[in-house]
């Protein structure tokens, strides 16, 4: 809800202009033109690129293998719980083709 109001609130201060309700008005003929500055610095020159981490197989086995194992853990429980309280009970099928 804050933010609604933030945004409603930069939005209303951009189409008055930055001196107020009875300051001057911005021109209809200027739009405003979004800026990154992320990517460019104050006068305009383009950044050089960030630093790249190498991710490495291990980082990725490293975080992979222990929530596959926990989340398998949880999916266990869950499905002996379901059985124990008779929601979830699996037929014994007998296949005697």
């Amino acid at each position: 809800m804050a933010a609604a109001g933030g945004r409603l609130l930069a939005v209303s201060a951009a189409r008055l202009g930055r001196a107020g309700w009875g300051g001057p008005r911005r021109s209809a003929a200027a739009p405003l033109v979004p800026s990154r500055s992320a990517t460019v610095t104050r006068s305009g020159a383009i950044l050089p690129k960030p630093v790249k981490t190498p991710f490495g197989l291990l980082r990725v086995f490293s975080v992979v293998i222990p929530f596959l194992y926990v989340g398998t853990q949880i999916s266990k429980n869950f499905a002996a719980l379901l059985e124990e309280h008779d929601i979830f009970v699996p037929e014994d099928d007998d296949d005697d083709d």
